[in-house]
């Protein structure tokens, strides 16, 4: 490359995986650029897909953790939710949503996300429209469960999305500004559900819609409404970018080649899942996103009825549920802006743990409730950076389009556990204390500092093997192809710490 930027551009490609510094894998012709048409290149992919994605994002967040909302303003009522009720209609939506995770991935590689992930979020803003009519517990477990099969796919999905339009070092901060719109969804949450409980009893004689149930009516209407029209604005890949010109698409695709040298419409593989499941990075990844889904999910579901207990009434709970999410949002951006600054994962993750655990150690033995709320800040701007830091960690890590596509889904899957543990952590037997759920959350968070120790010490270790070329031996014997495949054990490839 005859620019000044040839020196930056080869060395990340050295830095990450690089078969020969002195050739381009692409199918096209050779294309020189400089950083600034990179960069502005960028900007304008950032512009049409991060907004588009978190708005997406923000309705599946919103959809799943309603129940919460709904719960407090007459749904426990309506509908007999006594004893575990509750609890059994939140696991059923994890266990099916940990089922279709990587199936919905490896079908997404193969239709594309323009219409693919757009209709996962149709289908779920359908079903949530359709909670609204649910009279019985039975009722709401159905459609919990046809709300998972929908839901899903599409975390997994958008981060996958993404990963075909950045770079490594690019991509923490775009998953953290989509993931960072469950924060946004938990805050609209309680505005929407205080504004659309209000709204007067309308509808048939057989199927009035009031309190909870405009709820569930309006935010799946609303996000029907958004996902139809979304495939006019989503692209498939960078080839198919229509705000692109011509040359900025071929750049736009052409830098992610180099980085990667792979084919980024590869097809999935048995040998990418093996090579997605046993790399150790992505299994630290899914354990450490499947402690952080216990407080995230948890908090996301029971915040209401956590700050009802406090004493509060319905309005004031989802009112002041508020304020510790978009403060979570705020913090969750700059840490992952920082991060890919810096190109750093694990040391983000670790310290963030630090004020969930002094949060949930007030929550479990502190009474003032004015001190208990100020303990909900301290976990939400600790907790909620975690899943993106985790999920943008196993994929940095990864090698490969169709391997990145299988360990999203596999991150995603193991952390939704967490999810199915959460769901039984607050049993209304402990309440107002919670003692048990409080501890539980209070471990994880601890097993969270363990957990990004260890990946830090381990890639830093492994990188300076790879450094000494005592990993060169893996490609004795290889042609092209097999080094390719090797991936995250190739021995020019770094991990990020």
């Amino acid at each position: 490359m005859a620019h000044n930027a040839t020196g930056t551009l080869k060395a990340e490609a050295f830095d990450h995986l690089e078969l020969d510094p002195n050739r381009s894998d692409s199918s096209g012709d050779e294309v020189d650029w400089t950083e600034a048409e990179e960069t502005r290149i960028r900007r304008k992919i950032d512009r049409r897909i991060v907004p588009l994605v978190t708005v997406l994002y923000l309705f599946c967040f919103l959809d799943r953790a309603n129940i919460g909302n709904a719960r407090i303003q007459g749904m426990a009522k309506d509908l007999e939710l006594v004893g575990y009720r509750f609890n059994w209609a939140l696991c059923i939506f994890y266990i099916i949503y940990i089922i279709v995770e990587i199936p919905s991935n490896i079908l997404l590689k193969h239709i594309g996300p323009r219409y693919y992930i757009p209709g996962l979020v149709f289908g779920f803003g359908f079903v949530s429209l359709c909670t609204a009519f649910v009279k019985t517990f039975n009722g709401l477990c159905v459609a919990r469960a046809f709300l998972g099969i929908f839901e899903g796919g599409t975390m997994p999905g958008i981060a996958f999305f993404l990963s075909s339009f950045y770079k490594r070092r690019e991509l923490y901060f775009r998953i953290g500004i989509f993931i960072s719109a469950a924060s946004i969804a938990g805050a609209f949450g309680g505005l929407f559900a205080t504004a659309l409980a209000r709204i007067p009893r309308w509808g048939t004689d057989s199927a009035p819609i009031h309190t909870w149930r405009n709820i569930f009516f309006f935010e799946g209407l609303l996000t029907c409404f958004f996902a139809a029209g979304a495939p006019l604005l989503m692209p498939s890949n960078p080839l198919t970018c229509k705000f692109l010109t011509e040359r900025e698409r071929h750049i736009a695709h052409e830098r992610l080649i180099r980085e990667h040298r792979a084919d980024p419409m590869e097809k999935v593989q048995l040998h990418h899942i093996k090579a997605a499941i046993f790399n150790i990075n992505n299994t630290l990844a899914a354990f450490g996103f499947f402690m952080i889904n216990i407080t995230v999910q948890g908090l996301s579901i029971f915040m209401p009825t956590i700050l009802a207990d406090l004493g509060w009434t319905a309005t004031k709970a989802q009112l002041y549920s508020v304020p510790p999410y978009v403060a979570a949002c705020l913090v969750a951006i700059l840490i992952a802006y920082i991060s890919d600054k810096v190109r750093r994962r694990g040391i983000f993750l670790a310290f963030a743990t630090i004020p969930p655990i002094i949060g949930f150690s007030i929550l479990r033995w502190s009474t003032n409730s004015s001190i208990r709320y100020m303990a909900v800040y301290f976990i939400t701007t600790g907790a909620f950076p975690g899943g993106p830091g985790f999920l943008s960690w196993g994929i940095n890590n990864s090698a490969g389009p169709a391997v990145r596509a299988v360990a999203t889904a596999y991150i995603v899957s193991i952390g939704t556990l967490g999810g199915v543990l959460a769901t039984w952590t607050y049993l209304i037997r402990d309440a107002p204390r919670y003692p048990i759920g409080h501890s539980i959350n209070l471990g994880a968070q601890i097993i969270v500092l363990c957990l990004s120790s260890f990946g830090i010490l381990y890639n830093m270790r492994e990188n300076k093997v790879r450094d000494q070329g005592k990993r060169s031996h893996r490609l004795d014997g290889l042609n092209e192809a097999e080094k390719r495949d090797l991936g995250h054990k190739h021995p020019e490839f770094r991990y990020i710490p």
